[in-house]
């Protein structure tokens, strides 16, 4: 668990320094004191369910990137639900078409 904690503080803090947002205002803007989000980013102290939904707010990401690295769930969700509506000729096609991409992505 610690590991999740200390790499989910190396992400905030790549993540705040991005967006050009000093530690006092990130604090400020997710409800927590500069000393705690100094000590999640540091990977010092974990934090709760609530402290990570309102650092993802104020960063403009979600809880998936901050704990994984990676955009999870919704985009996966959304796309899966839309690739069930088609039959099987249509999957194999958008299969074809989504390898092609990543082909010509690669060049």
């Amino acid at each position: 668990m610690k590991k999740l904690y200390k790499n989910a503080g190396i992400r905030i803090r790549f993540l705040r320094e991005e967006r050009h947002y000093t530690r006092e205002y990130l604090a400020e803007m997710a409800d927590i004191s500069p000393k705690f989000l100094y000590e999640i980013e540091s990977g010092q102290k974990g934090f709760s369910a609530d402290t990570l939904y309102r650092l993802a707010e104020a960063l403009e990401t979600n809880a998936d990137y901050i704990l994984y690295g990676e955009y999870r769930g919704k985009i996966d969700n959304e796309l899966g639900r839309i690739f069930n509506t088609f039959d099987d000729d249509k999957k194999r096609l958008v299969v074809k078409i989504m390898e092609l991409i990543c082909e010509f992505a690669e060049e």
